[in-house]
């Protein structure tokens, strides 16, 4: 560790009376970034990012302050921005914000990258990217971002217990707005990383988003054969310049002739590095229409983070006692639940003790429509900024629409934490059905099975949450889980769709 940076920041007692700073974890040309301690939450681990220009100037801090401004705006759109919480400035006048700390590793000390994990991880590279290309709100004004410095060093890779790795893009220092007066892309000249830089981009030129979906093709490139496009003799300006206006990329095939990949992916990573920028992809959408259509035609070979059928409830397993059963029947509606169709979990107390159920409204016909249905279950926990679980249940019929029952459960709230206690101690929990029509009776009850795994990571995000410190934003939690709610959606029905079809015979 460089012990005079480390000193340089002033990093003796609290910064503003909450973070207790550790060590230094990394540097860069506009800043360096501290390990801390949250000491009002109990703490937790942060990331502190320092401004250190030996001059701070009223335009530095302007560019810093905005920095922060789009990693907050941005990570509550998208799960694959990292989040920043608090801004300031110390005792001496220098700009700091407070970001999420993140386990993970750079995507630059992973790559050569299979095909397979290349896949999963530019999809959400592209996700994040987007989210940056379409934008914040400021002063009611939707203003479109480009990101200017997109490279392996930026992208960290996380474990995560759906997506299996997820992708947090960093690094907005030299991000700029491409419509909003006062943060205008008035500065001229030459901002970014030499390898991945647009030929636009090392002219000078005003740019859009086509810029970095250029040097998103730098890195696709990269992170499939370990090398990129271009090997100039020496890494100055000129050489790099030349590089990126005048010579075209080697082929991947020459590059790495042992790396096979469909004609398709190679086809857009070459579109992706065309010299001029009409001839581009030009939005990720495009790309991720590629991208999207290459997972689904080897999702055979690629690997997904989801449990294996042993974590199916078939249409006919009951997984419950007949006793059980027959006392759900004879059950009333809450009487301070409306009539609608909701659903929520409630404790329901039998002979064998006190059990979690999820409770629900539908119509008679959608009763009867899943009666015949295949059961799966997942849950997702967040602890910041708020600790919060979300559970989510599917009824699955090939011949009708997906019905999904997500639950969010505030894990600071002591009846939450008491139903999650009571859920894992079961290998499977009754979905009571209550009809829309009056008289509002329980017709039918199936269960749904917990997997072991699931079981046992309910059991430790238990007893997380009763160690964790008071917090105040469950409304935040919640929008971050919805994030992560509706990107798996597509990765569950996957996992449905290639289970083999149950044929119901009647006789």
């Amino acid at each position: 560790m460089n012990q005079s940076l480390f000193t340089s920041s002033n990093t003796t007692g609290l910064l503003a009376n909450r973070y207790q700073l550790k060590q230094l974890i990394g540097s860069g040309g506009m800043g360096e970034v501290f390990l801390a301690n949250d000491i009002l939450l109990g703490g937790i681990p942060v990331a502190v990012k320092f401004l250190t220009k030996t001059v701070i100037n009223n335009k530095m801090q302007q560019d810093f302050a905005r920095e922060a401004l789009m990693s907050a705006a941005l990570s509550q759109k998208s799960i694959h921005i990292v989040r920043a919480y608090d801004y300031g400035v110390n005792e001496k006048g220098k700009p700091y914000y407070v970001m999420e700390y993140l386990y993970g590793k750079s995507l630059k000390d992973l790559i050569p990258l299979p095909l397979d994990i290349f896949l999963i991880l530019s999809r959400q590279i592209c996700l994040g990217l987007q989210c940056v290309h379409q934008g914040i709100n400021i002063d009611g004004q939707i203003c479109p971002l480009v990101h200017r410095d997109i490279k392996p060093a930026n992208i960290l890779v996380i474990p995560d217990p759906i997506l299996g790795q997820l992708v947090k893009i960093l690094d907005f220092g030299i991000a700029r707005f491409l419509n909003y007066a006062s943060t205008a892309s008035t500065s001229s000249g030459f901002n970014g990383t030499l390898p991945y830089c647009s030929p636009e981009q090392l002219d000078g030129e005003k740019l859009d988003s086509r810029s970095d979906i250029y040097s998103l093709g730098v890195m696709m490139f990269e992170m499939l054969t370990g090398k990129k496009p271009w090997q100039p003799e020496t890494d100055y300006f000129g050489a790099w310049y030349k590089a990126h206006q005048f010579e075209q990329p080697k082929a991947i095939a020459d590059v790495k002739p042992t790396l096979k990949i469909p004609q398709k992916l190679n086809n857009l990573i070459m579109a992706c590095l065309a010299k001029k920028s009409c001839d581009r992809p030009q939005n990720l959408a495009q790309i991720l229409q590629v991208l999207n259509s290459l997972e689904e035609s080897n999702c055979s070979s690629i690997p997904t983070t989801l449990a294996s059928s042993s974590n199916l409830s078939r249409p006919f397993d009951s997984g419950l006692p007949i006793t059980l059963k027959q006392s759900c029947l004879k059950l009333s509606w809450p009487e301070n639940k409306p009539i609608q169709e909701i659903v929520f979990p409630q404790l329901l107390d039998t002979a064998q003790g006190a059990i979690t159920a999820l409770w629900l409204m539908l119509s008679k016909q959608e009763i009867k429509n899943y009666a015949v249905s295949t059961r799966y279950n997942r849950f997702i926990f967040i602890t910041s900024p708020h600790p919060m679980l979300l559970w989510v249940t599917v009824l699955y019929n090939r011949q009708l629409p997906p019905k999904w029952l997500p639950c969010y459960l505030d894990m600071q709230n002591p009846q939450n934490l008491k139903l999650v206690s009571f859920l894992v101690e079961n290998e499977h929990y009754p979905l009571i059905f209550f009809t829309l029509e009056a008289p509002h009776s329980c017709t039918n009850v199936l269960s749904s099975r917990i997997e072991p795994t699931q079981q046992q990571m309910l059991k430790s995000w238990v007893q997380q949450s009763h160690s964790l410190p008071p917090a105040s934003q469950p409304q935040l939690s919640k929008q971050l889980l919805k994030q992560q709610y509706k990107q798996m959606q597509s990765r569950i029905l996957q996992h449905l769709e290639s289970e083999p079809q149950v044929v119901l015979s009647r006789f």
